[in-house]
């Protein structure tokens, strides 16, 4: 049963190659970061302040206009597994009354959602979070 998270905190760090977003339950206690790249944690940064308007469309702005152009609506992320150390995710688009899974990694997924006012719902399969959550 996936577990719906939240995008809890972003840290950049100017003097390593790995930035972390930590997700956090939104009915519980539970968090665990994942590492992702600078160029996406900026993308994710900026969406979340307010008032951001990039003067160009960003890829995450170009995937949800061509879904939307497609006739899809785009519903949700789910981080479905973790296999060493690498965290694997769905992009899930709606398109009459089907569900559509793309394959994505996280940082790219969330940073779709992030892109919604509110954000899309994320969610973490329950294996998914014992096992990042198990080391903490």
């Amino acid at each position: 049963m996936p577990v719906q998270m939240q995008l809890a905190r972003i840290i950049i760090s100017e003097i390593s190659d790995n930035q972390v977003i930590y997700l956090q339950e939104v009915d519980g206690e539970r968090q665990f970061p994942i590492l992702i790249g600078i160029f996406e944690a900026t993308n994710i940064d900026r969406r979340v302040k307010e008032g951001y308007q990039p003067p160009r469309p960003l890829t995450h702005d170009l995937i949800v206009s061509v879904a939307e152009e497609l006739g899809a609506e785009l519903d949700s992320v789910v981080i479905s597994d973790l296999h060493e150390h690498t965290y694997f995710a769905q992009l899930r688009l709606k398109k009459d009354g089907e569900i559509i899974e793309i394959d994505a990694r996280p940082s790219d997924a969330i940073a779709v959602a992030v892109t919604f006012d509110p954000p899309l719902p994320i969610f973490v399969n329950e294996e998914v979070l014992e096992q990042a959550t198990a080391s903490e």
